[in-house]
């Protein structure tokens, strides 16, 4: 029997009465009445996953600080299109320049690692002993950086390998042209989640410093949204154009989609808060925070022989300016990486002197690695500077084609742990203990070692 109409407009006429107590009562969120810029349009049915996703990335945890000192030393990881990997040792000394200290880079290893070109390389995060690298030969394969030697090969993409990154020591993630993405565990290797969205190649993730969510862009011009804690995709969008790199920023706050010669950069509501039209095609992008003064900064490689660094105003109606550049390069650069690096104690004994500086490692199509100290980039700088690398390497002309640094171990010594070898390591969970004591199966592995290289110091 159906209620009575008058019954039914009384229920109507409570429920809205109380929603406005709450809405009064400060409990619910009045909706914002005008915005200043366009947003990424997204279908009607990603809409509700769209407002899910966002609440997630506003509610995540903001990044937590290490509480360890950064390494006072560094491990530079270079691939390129004849196949070979570089390995360069990064340290810091005691100089009598006008900055106190001095950067060196030695070759540690040169070898084929791949029978096809490398697209892409990534070192396992604070500390970690992993490195993966990813080629056009399909194959994922990861090495102990500790020990210099193949673990073995990842055979689970249909095409070239185009993007690597732990997001965490315990994980990795690749991306591929076969248009999937999939998610390791690095105790045992094992496929987590195959993520399956894109109608073509995957050209480049960016995982939030949360770790909750992940944005792919691809071949296919979208934009997608990935739920790393469901494995499953959260909303897409049309981008219009291709995206061929995205980034998040330190903060978590915004990130950048990059298609040839332009910048787009969104907060994340998906509002479009700048347009960046950069004098040359781009390669790569990184955000840093500064070494004098506070905020975020991005670093932009591209066809022009050099690395642009850009400061993003809050303001949408401020456009963002160009306020140094990193030059010294031949040929395009193609890859750029930033690391926070510990000073040596001669250097900054006295409590008001630095105590860390940010350097930025570049690779270029003319063969070389270059290092740029960002100390030298004033807090505010009334024209626009140029940077001089203070270190360099020289690969004799190879055509170098991905970068990452991993940190320097602290403690480089092996022990010996149930008979076994086991390099120890700051703060590693049981898992991460497990991992370092056992070499795990894979698929394939012909368990090569790193070649060493005898080179010159620079």
């Amino acid at each position: 029997m159906a209620e009575p109409k008058a019954t039914r407009k009384a229920e109507r006429e409570l429920k809205k009465a109380r929603i406005q107590q709450r809405i009064v009562a400060g409990k619910v969120d009045q909706p914002s009445k005008t915005k200043t810029k366009p947003s990424i349009s997204f279908s009607p049915e990603d809409k509700g996953k769209r407002k899910e996703i966002q609440r997630d990335i506003v509610d995540a945890p903001k990044a937590s600080p290490k509480t360890d000192s950064p390494p006072s030393s560094f491990v530079v990881v270079a691939g390129s299109y004849e196949k070979l990997l570089y390995g360069l040792d990064g340290t810091v000394t005691s100089s009598d320049s006008e900055s106190g200290y001095a950067f060196h880079l030695k070759p540690i290893f040169i070898f084929p690692a791949h029978v096809s070109s490398i697209k892409a390389v990534a070192a396992s995060p604070n500390g970690g002993k992993w490195l993966a690298t990813g080629s056009s030969d399909e194959i994922v394969k990861v090495w102990d950086l500790a020990r210099r030697k193949e673990i073995g090969g990842l055979m689970h993409h249909q095409g070239s390998i185009t993007y690597l990154q732990f997001p965490t020591r315990s994980h990795l993630l690749s991306a591929s042209e076969d248009g999937t993405l999939c998610l390791f565990h690095a105790r045992d290797w094992t496929v987590l989640r195959s993520l399956k969205g894109h109608k073509g190649r995957v050209n480049s993730v960016a995982i939030h410093p949360s770790g909750k969510v992940a944005l792919s862009v691809g071949s296919d011009k979208t934009l997608r949204m990935w739920d790393l804690m469901r494995g499953k995709g959260s909303a897409s969008t049309k981008l219009g154009k291709e995206g061929e790199v995205v980034r998040w920023s330190l903060s978590g706050s915004t990130f950048v989609v990059q298609s040839l010669s332009s910048l787009d950069v969104f907060s994340t509501d998906m509002v479009l808060r700048h347009t960046v039209s950069h004098p040359s095609r781009i390669h790569s992008l990184r955000f840093f925070k500064r070494v004098n003064g506070d905020g975020e900064l991005l670093l932009v490689a591209a066809e022009d022989k050099k690395v642009s660094i850009y400061q993003l105003p809050e303001d949408p109606e401020s456009p963002p300016t160009i306020i140094a550049e990193l030059v010294g390069h031949s040929n395009r650069v193609k890859a750029v990486e930033p690391i926070v690096i510990a000073l040596p104690k001669t250097v900054s004994k006295s409590e008001d002197a630095q105590q860390t500086t940010t350097i930025v490692c570049t690779i270029s199509s003319d063969g070389k690695i270059f290092v740029y100290d960002l100390a030298a980039l004033p807090a505010e700088a009334k024209e626009k500077l140029q940077l001089q690398p203070v270190a360099e390497y020289d690969t004799k002309g190879t055509r170098l084609t991905c970068l990452t640094i991993a940190e320097g171990r602290s403690t480089g010594e092996p022990t010996t742990v149930n008979g076994k070898r086991k390099y120890r390591e700051k703060d590693s969970d049981d898992d991460e203990e497990e991992e370092a004591e056992q070499e795990p199966p894979f698929d394939g592995g012909a368990n090569v070692e790193m070649e060493g290289s005898e080179g010159e110091e620079s």
